[in-house]
Formats: C-alpha cells, sequence, structure tokens
C-alpha cells in the first residue's frame, strides 16, 4: 500500500533541512521552561508507575530523546520519519538509539510502552488521519501508559514552502488543547493536564510567534 503524499513531502522536506534546522533549534528546548517541566513531570509519571520504555515520537535531530534518557532516566529512544535526521541524532547523542520509523505506525509491540511523547511532530498529521495516530498509541501504550503531545496553539493551519534557500512541503496543523483533550478523550485516554506558554518576545520564525501547548494524558488502567 503506497503512503500518504503527506508522509513523503514531510520526510523529504526535513531530510532538505536537517542539519540547518538542528542548528537554528539547538538551543530551544534549554528555553523551554514550561516544556522541560512537562516532561519532567511526564517522567516522575512513568517512573511512579514502575517506569518502562518510552518512545519520542517524530524525534527531529533528538534533543528531546537525550534529555528523556540522559537527564531525566528513562528508557527512552527516538524516531523520526526523516532518514537525515535520524543520521544527524545519531552523530549529536552517540549514546542514544534512534531509529528511522512512522508515529502512525510504530515498529512496537502491543502495550510495549510505558510512555509515548509526541513533541511538535503530530503537527504534520491532517487532521483527518488524527484517529489512526491516537489508535497507534493505544495499541503500543501499556495499561496506565503515559503521552505527551507538544504543539503551536492556534486555528488555522500553516505551509511552508521555502527555508534556508531551500523549496519545501511542509504543513502545520495548530490545535486548541481542549480540542485536543477532546479528541484523547474520544479515543479512549484520560486527561491529565495541559498548559499554555506564550511566545518569547523574541520569537521568530514559522510558528515560533503563537503560543505552546502542552498536554498530557494516560491509558486507562
Amino acid at each position: 500500500m503506497s503512503e500518504p503524499e503527506y508522509l513523503e513531502a514531510t520526510r523529504r522536506s526535513y531530510d532538505a533541512v536537517a542539519q540547518e534546522y538542528a542548528d537554528l533549534f539547538r538551543g530551544e528546548l534549554r528555553e523551554m521552561v514550561f516544556g522541560r517541566g512537562f516532561l519532567g513531570s511526564f517522567a516522575e509519571m512513568v517512573r511512579a508507575a514502575g517506569g518502562g520504555l518510552v518512545v519520542d515520537a517524530g524525534c527531529g535531530p533528538g534533543q528531546v530523546t537525550a534529555l528523556l534518557r540522559l537527564e531525566l532516566g528513562l528508557d527512552a529512544y527516538g524516531i523520526d520519519l526523516s532518514p537525515e535526521m535520524v543520521a544527524l541524532a545519531r552523530r549529536e547523542h552517540p549514546e542514544v538509539r534512534y531509529e528511522v520509523g512512522d508515529l502512525r505506525a510504530l515498529d512496537v509491540a502491543d502495550g510495549a510502552l510505558a510512555g509515548l511523547v509526541s513533541w511538535f511532530s503530530f503537527i504534520h498529521v491532517p487532521p483527518a488521519d488524527l484517529d489512526t495516530v491516537w489508535a497507534e498509541f493505544r495499541r503500543v501504550l501499556a495499561p496506565g501508559g503515559m503521552v505527551v503531545l507538544a504543539f503551536q496553539v492556534g486555528d488555522q493551519p500553516f505551509h511552508l514552502d521555502e527555508a534556508f534557500g531551500r523549496s519545501l512541503d511542509l504543513d502545520y496543523q495548530r490545535w486548541r488543547p481542549e480540542h485536543l483533550g477532546q479528541q484523547l478523550s474520544e479515543a479512549g485516554f484520560r486527561v491529565e493536564a495541559q498548559l499554555v506558554s506564550q511566545p518569547r518576545v523574541d520569537a521568530d520564525g514559522p510558528g515560533l510567534s503563537l503560543p505552546f501547548g502542552y498536554l498530557m494524558a494516560r491509558m486507562p488502567d
């Protein structure tokens, strides 16, 4: 079965700008105080439930995966649609595992994960395909397993066709936390927390001038 066109467009776009993207956002996670706090809370809840394997689905250049594993002590690894992003993540964080993969079809056994992170990655999935994503997250998470989402807050999608002097074909979906929370609830998750942080005054770039949203949910026990 052929994959959706948006997947190939997303892969090709990130392959084209992997190094430039990583350089641009290299220090962003250090400045995301609320986001790091959310990840810290996620790590505490995973450990409190007994720990286990965690996947960073759509890991990009690998900073979040490295934080989860090296600083927060989780048994975490990253997957990304872009082979160039995965190769870059492996070079920059050789002590962390990274694999090429699709968050809609994870190479993980049923119920094998204690936690799953989608950090500004599911935002490239069209709304009509999100039910597939939530169903896959439910499949791979163990009872009581945690999921964390990070996204740009807004109502209108955004299309990027050029960056770093390269032609791209990237669609960004923006979401309201209450709408995502409703979707997750309808998919069978229990929403535990949500947070919106305002953008930095010096933020510049696609989506950086928008508030960031964070949402944490749990699989039923």
